[in-house]
């Protein structure tokens, strides 16, 4: 057996140990039994110790030291240079740190829980501490130049660092922040009575859901959908790809964006290449990636017009009687509704990036030490009032509405603003290649974009960097210019002002 295949050999020990995670994961946050809390915690914190020991194996360390990237084919250096971050990042860690995290975040996980239902943060105050502790800690065994946040920002983004997220989100505020101003002041706001006279029914919304994701192209042979406190999307392989939504009776757009958000994960997922399983090369290429295909699914395509032609008689069909006056050009104003709001997932695309940088200033706050766990409620609503000129009235609209922090994923956040600006370009250049785009939208037929998102994203793993990824699909590197396009374009034809 030489270097090489060896080293998938156990590449492929390390990838089935986290596959068994990911769906004791799952489990735990759809229908585990709140009983069964503390086990599962030591069940968790066994598989990331034994994952951790895996990598962190010397005999892994040898085998890259052995093998030359000049040597091997493309995908071959992509897993070596793949498998070398890997390993170099996990053996900075000790193994009971690891475990000890692992437990920390299974236990995090159901204090913000009851936290969040009880809007009480002082239940989750302690663990939020400790989590905020070992993150710090976390930074300084992985190191760094500038920031301790770019320790974490680097693991959910190759190369992603607070120098190259300052200007972009200056950027954004700049472009994003007089559309919303120029909205606010016009006075002009859909009528949403037709929203708010009615109860929409869970079983409803599920069937209206659900005839969407399976007509955007998700598999549900290899996938299924829950229901979740938070949304997410999970599983263990393109096989197994499980994501969740949520509900609320008094509106609908919650949970149809929610789980076309999910749906575009889950194709992602799903279109993963195969012969490249259990090999680092065969999974997504970064979290922006990731989050490119969500929102261009849940945003760029669903609050379409061409988007509403095609699925409001579904709606009337799900809502029989309560939608007879709505055509498609009410729906689609009524679901781009820009106007400042507390939770982040339900907000419109021109206020999503400044609840985004909002989270990003605080975990700047966090990690570099000047603030501690007792301000952050606060500081919490304070840039809410400064960002957005709202201010939550509870912590559970407030500070607990987000599932991130319980997980100890703190750095995760900026990968959501990196995710609207790929998908604005991914979009441009599919545009380019499928020039009846809006045509088949209209009916329904979203095969070709999702073909076009197979071909240039999906069955590329992370043969390339995310950058490069991005200019290999488009043809330029990142920018945020076709998203601010894309914006103003919208909502100069929703509000009908001048940009």
């Amino acid at each position: 057996m030489d270097s090489y295949e060896e080293l998938l050999n156990r590449l492929r020990d390390i990838d089935l140990a986290s596959q068994i995670g990911s769906i004791l994961g799952w489990d735990q946050e759809v229908i585990m039994p709140k009983a069964a809390a503390e086990s599962r915690a030591e069940h968790l914190a066994w598989i990331s110790k034994t994952v951790h020991e895996k990598i962190t194996d010397p005999r892994v360390g040898e085998l890259i030291s052995e093998l030359d990237p000049d040597s091997l084919d493309q995908i071959q250096a992509a897993n070596l240079r793949l498998a070398k971050v890997t390993h170099d990042r996990a053996t900075c860690l000790p193994t009971d740190f690891v475990e000890d995290f692992a437990r920390l975040k299974s236990n995090a996980h159901h204090t913000w829980a009851r936290a969040r239902e009880e809007d009480d943060f002082s239940i989750f105050r302690d663990d939020m501490e400790k989590i905020l502790d070992m993150t710090r800690r976390k930074a300084e065994y992985f190191g760094y130049s500038e920031s301790p946040y770019d320790a974490l920002l680097d693991q959910y983004e190759n190369g992603l660092t607070v120098s190259r997220l300052n200007p972009l989100f200056n950027g954004l505020r700049d472009s994003v922040a007089p559309l919303v101003k120029k909205v606010t002041e016009s006075g002009k706001q859909p009528d949403m009575t037709w929203v708010e006279r009615s109860k929409w029914s869970e079983s409803s919304q599920t069937r209206l859901s659900q005839r969407v994701s399976e007509a955007i192209g998700f598999d549900f042979a290899a996938g299924r959908r829950d229901a979740s406190v938070h949304p997410f999307c999970g599983g263990p392989n393109p096989s197994d790809v499980r994501w969740t939504t949520r509900y609320d009776e008094a509106e609908p757009f919650g949970s149809l964006f929610g789980s076309m958000h999910e749906t575009g994960h889950g194709t992602y997922e799903q279109g993963r290449p195969r012969n490249l399983d259990f090999q680092p090369v065969g999974k997504a290429c970064g979290l922006g990636i990731h989050e490119s295909q969500s929102r261009l699914w849940e945003n760029q395509v669903g609050r379409s017009i061409q988007f509403c032609k095609w699925v409001l008689p579904m709606w009337k069909e799900c809502f029989p009687g309560q939608m007879d006056d709505v055509t498609p050009e009410i729906l689609w104003k009524s679901i781009n509704t820009i106007q400042p709001s507390y939770i982040r997932t339900e907000s419109d695309e021109a206020t999503y990036n400044l609840h985004i940088m909002i989270r990003y200033e605080l975990e700047k706050l966090m990690v570099e030490g000047d603030i501690e766990v007792d301000e952050i409620p606060d500081a919490w609503d304070k840039m809410y009032e400064e960002y957005l000129g709202i201010t939550p009235p509870n912590h559970t609209i407030g500070v607990l509405q987000d599932i991130h922090w319980c997980m100890g994923a703190i750095g995760y956040f900026p990968t959501y603003t990196l995710g609207n600006l790929y998908a604005a370009q991914l979009l441009e250049a599919a545009r380019g290649d499928i020039p009846d785009h809006e045509e088949r939208v209209i009916k329904g037929d979203f095969q070709p974009l999702l073909d076009w998102m197979r071909s240039k994203i999906h069955s590329r793993g992370s043969i390339l960097e995310p950058a490069e990824l991005i200019k290999e699909a488009t043809g330029s590197y990142p920018s945020p210019q076709p998203f601010v396009e894309y914006l103003s374009d919208k909502v100069r034809r929703l509000y009908d002002i001048e940009i």
